[in-house]
């Protein structure tokens, strides 16, 4: 089946409204927020100022011992995630072999899973989903494709637990980067790279390595975690989302091409198209994170219903 989807209109005042003035702007959530503004019309989503912690959002330098733990993560990261490794975790969960279930059952064991590369929340994160989700589903009520992938990004985060075969948080978690190609400096804590055994290889360590202009990001090598993983599972298990659906679930955590603008030589005219629905779908993701948690059995029902329309009663994992 295909899905016909109307291209965002980034340029127009509505998505300017609603993508600009990030940092004058609080999130409205159902019990409200000191000092919000209101949306236009009550309709476009708000985002707030500060995370759940009361600090900027994505702020990796502040003191805290949050902040620690999310740069030990990102050493590890940085030093571990190879090309060849990245390779051998493509080929090993690319059998999806490890387990059977639903979507909605992969939904609640991420009831078990707490990203400790996030250093804006550290709530379970079912909730981050169902919030990234109602928010979207807000704005964008005819989009019920994307209200369902907000909800689905974040399931290969299951790769943490034992059952899916129980990865470190580093190679699950975190901000994705291409591999057999020069780490850009805006990847977050680059310092680390230093140790990584590709960082001094000639064949990959220049702007293009392996890659040329415009090849498209299918044919890049990008660092192994839940973005990959779960677009595995949709892919391989028949989804009908949309192309832009499962460019938003692979690369969402992609922060250095889609904040900092890394790496756009090896796009190509499609993924330049997919791009525009991630940059809506990221704001979504980062800022609606909130102790203001969603009512899970209300909207349960709604959520079912897409998965049903989208993918198959039971996949493989």
């Amino acid at each position: 089946m295909t899905i016909l989807i109307e291209q965002p209109k980034i340029g127009s005042e509505v998505e300017e409204q609603k993508l600009c003035n990030l940092e004058s702007d609080k999130l409205v959530l159902d019990g409200g927020s000191v000092n919000s503004k209101p949306a236009p019309n009550d309709a476009a989503f708000v985002a707030p100022e500060i995370n759940s912690f009361g600090h900027s959002f994505r702020d990796y330098d502040a003191e805290s011992e949050r902040q620690k733990t999310v740069e030990e993560l990102y050493r590890l990261n940085h030093i571990n995630q190879t090309y060849d490794f990245v390779k051998r975790m493509r080929e090993e969960y690319g059998k999806l072999e490890k387990v059977e279930m639903s979507i909605w059952e992969c939904c609640e064991l991420l009831n078990e899973v707490v990203d400790d590369s996030d250093p804006d929340l550290d709530e379970p994160q079912i909730q981050h989903l169902l919030q990234s989700a109602e928010a979207i589903r807000k704005d964008y009520p005819n989009q019920d494709w994307l209200h369902l992938t907000a909800l689905i990004h974040d399931l290969g985060k299951v790769l943490l637990l034992p059952s899916f075969g129980g990865l470190p948080q580093w190679a699950v978690v975190g901000d994705t980067h291409p591999l057999g190609c020069a780490f850009d400096e805006s990847i977050v804590h680059h310092k680390y790279f230093k140790e990584n055994v590709d960082y001094d290889n000639p064949s990959y360590n220049t702007k293009y390595g392996i890659y040329s202009q415009g090849c498209g990001l299918d044919n890049v090598m990008i660092s192994w975690g839940h973005d990959d993983y779960m677009y595995l599972v949709a892919k391989e298990n028949g989804t009908t989302l949309p192309p832009a659906g499962l460019f938003i679930i692979r690369y969402h955590s992609f922060y250095p091409l889609h904040r900092g603008g890394a790496y756009e030589h090896l796009m190509n005219e499609e993924d330049v198209e997919n791009l525009k629905w991630l940059k809506i779908f990221n704001k979504y993701d980062l800022y609606s994170k909130s102790k203001v948690l969603v009512d899970v059995e209300k909207v349960k029902p709604y959520y079912q219903s897409l998965i049903e329309k989208y993918f198959p009663a039971k996949l493989r994992w």
